[in-house]
Parts: C-alpha cells; sequence; structure tokens
C-alpha cells in the first residue's frame, strides 16, 4: 500500500474538484436573474440540433480518459494538462462570479420526440443557461486536445490524434448548436486557450524548437 501511495502520489491534484464543484454550484443557485445575456446575431443563425447532444455528452468521457490516461503513463503531461484546465475552470468561476452572465438561447424542447431530444430535457433540468462565459466545454476540450498532440508516446498513434481533433471539433460545434453557449462563450475559451498554451507548454516548445534548430546546423 505504501509503495501504491508513493506511485501515485500525483493524485493530490485531483483534489481541485473539492474546490471547482462548490463554486460552480453556488453560482448556479445564486445566479438566476439580472445577469448579462451573452447573445450575437451569429447565434440566430445557427439552428438547434438535438444530435449534437451525443459529443456533448462524449465530452466527459473524454476530459476523464485523458487525464486517465497520462495519468498512468505519464506524469509530466498529466500536470501540464491539468494545469491548463483547472486554471482555466478557475479563471470561469472568476469570469462568472464578477461578471455574471447566462443565455437566452434554449429552445423547448419535446423530451418525447427522440431519444437525443430527451437527453437534451435532462440536461436542460439539471444544468441552468447561466454561467457560460467562456465555455468550459469547448475549453476543457481544446486543452485536452492539445494535450494529445503534445504527447510524445501518442505521436505515433496518428488515427488517435485524428479522432481526438474531431471530437474536440464536434464538441465545440455542440454548446452552440444545443443552444448551451452562445458563439461569444467559444470564442472566449478559444482566447483563453490561446493565452494559456505558452504559459503551460511554453518551456516544452522551446526545447522543441532548440532540437530542430540543432537538427538544421548539424
Amino acid at each position: 500500500m505504501k509503495n501504491l501511495i508513493k506511485k501515485y502520489k500525483h493524485v493530490w491534484i485531483l483534489s481541485y474538484a473539492f474546490l471547482y464543484l462548490p463554486w460552480f454550484l453556488y453560482l448556479e443557485r445564486t445566479v438566476t436573474r439580472n445577469y448579462y445575456v451573452m447573445h450575437v446575431a451569429l447565434d440566430d443563425l445557427i439552428p438547434f440540433n438535438e444530435y449534437f447532444i451525443i459529443p456533448y455528452l462524449l465530452w466527459f468521457l473524454y476530459v476523464a480518459g485523458t487525464i486517465l490516461y497520462f495519468f498512468f503513463t505519464d506524469k509530466r503531461d498529466y500536470y501540464r494538462l491539468c494545469i491548463f484546465l483547472f486554471t482555466g475552470m478557475t479563471i470561469s468561476l472568476m469570469i462568472c462570479t464578477l461578471f455574471e452572465n447566462g443565455t437566452d438561447l434554449r429552445p423547448v424542447v419535446d423530451p418525447g420526440k427522440n431519444v437525443c431530444s430527451w437527453l437534451v430535457s435532462v440536461l436542460h433540468s439539471a444544468d441552468t443557461s447561466t454561467n457560460v462565459f467562456p465555455s468550459i466545454h469547448a475549453y476543457n476540450s481544446i486543452g485536452v486536445h492539445i494535450a494529445v498532440m503534445r504527447s510524445e508516446s501518442l505521436k505515433k498513434h496518428r488515427a488517435v490524434r485524428i479522432g481526438s481533433f474531431l471530437l474536440m471539433f464536434l464538441i465545440c460545434l455542440s454548446t452552440v448548436f444545443l443552444k448551451q453557449h452562445s458563439v461569444v462563450d467559444v470564442a472566449g475559451s478559444m482566447i483563453m486557450a490561446y493565452i494559456m498554451y505558452p504559459l503551460v507548454y511554453g518551456s516544452a516548445y522551446a526545447e522543441n524548437r532548440k532540437k530542430v534548430t540543432q537538427k538544421v546546423l548539424g
């Protein structure tokens, strides 16, 4: 047992959930009215499509599965991924605390239409239309895909890398096609990911660039 604890002591960073969940649930309970509505003209041009609930829900497996993969295979990539995700999630909570926001995009959904519509109705009953900027769904998907692309062990698995990109892309699309988020929320996530990338992976990028330069110069 002692050796097991020593081997997997990096599990400590996942205790972040004890900070994130109470904070998020508090915002869900308290931000209920008089919030800024995230809505732009482009949102009205995007049709609702209940079938996007499939990639939207696959997000949970995508994020958790990738964290677990690196947890057991590469401690360095695991820490980088967690730092990328958890820092962005904290920034998102801070934004939602100081700048209360939400959407007015959700349509009336008939749960009896099909299984996907029923799942959307369940999602609506469990998740409010507030605290949406920036989209954590989109941000975490981008972060996970970056981790997959940066992984040395996954560089030879082209199918995994392509599959990761497609799933990330579909998850980001699902947030707007399900009317969970405004296009602005997704754009905010992309900007936040763009800022976070060099902060988390900057040293690795510099190392790779140095290796390439040395090879070129002989």
